[in-house]
């Protein structure tokens, strides 16, 4: 099974791998990698494989039967490779900042209105949250926008720990589903004193590093289904 490095370094911007299974010439399996695969709303990462001084672009990462999967551009790899690999990081960046920034503005909302996450989807340029209310207005979630930037500007340390399922599942829930099936073990973000939740995917270390969010655009989806569309301040 691949090493996801990511989830104790998300900012590892390269390292070496070596090549444990090549399907179709272009879908490559590693002992280990920093890439993050789609999931959980997060977009996968992309980046390089590098042999011989030869660079195949990474256009798709996925996790397959508990495999990552590195969807390459050009055939050429082979196992047994000892390949470098380098993560696009302006991107991986963007999105690590707009993860953190969601799951800051989704505990704000979830106090201020009791309202449970039913969705989400992470972007690099806006990213949207649903909830479970039944009314909402621009001025509200405009409130709720501020509220969390004021939460940004306190420089807290959001830091990465491991916790058995058992008491991931003692947290506070944010989300109206959660499913740990399988799992033993879960990753827990913990933004000081701010949020602490089971995630999987990429974060900063310190709020500091966000400048702020601006509310994009509202939309009703339904009863009881609210969507938030924001973006980071650049």
């Amino acid at each position: 099974m691949t090493e996801a490095l990511y989830l104790k370094d998300c900012y590892l911007k390269e390292f070496d791998a070596n090549i444990i299974s090549v399907k179709d010439g272009k879908y490559i399996i590693l002992n280990k990698t920093a890439f993050y695969p789609v999931s959980g709303g997060q977009p996968h990462d992309t980046g390089k494989i590098i042999y011989n001084n030869i660079e195949y672009n990474v256009v798709f990462v996925g996790k397959f039967d508990s495999e990552i999967s590195h969807e390459v551009d050009r055939i050429g790899l082979k196992e047994g490779d000892k390949v470098s690999c380098v993560i696009n990081w302006e991107r991986r960046y963007r999105l690590m900042r707009m993860h953190t920034a969601t799951h800051i503005l989704c505990s704000v909302l979830h106090k201020e209105s009791g309202a449970l996450i039913t969705g989400n989807q992470l972007g690099e340029d806006k990213s949207r949250v649903d909830f479970g209310l039944e009314n909402f207005d621009r001025e509200k979630i405009n409130s709720y926008i501020e509220k969390a930037n004021m939460e940004f500007n306190k420089n807290k340390d959001v830091k990465i720990s491991f916790a058995s399922k058992e008491e991931a599942e003692k947290l506070s829930k944010l989300a109206s589903e959660n499913n740990y099936e399988g799992l033993n073990e879960l990753r827990i973000i913990d933004i000081d004193g701010i949020d602490t939740q089971p995630c999987g995917g990429c974060h900063i270390k310190n709020t500091s590093e966000i400048k702020g969010l601006i509310l994009d655009s509202l939309e009703n989806k339904g009863k009881g289904r609210k969507r938030v569309y924001f973006k980071l301040i650049n």
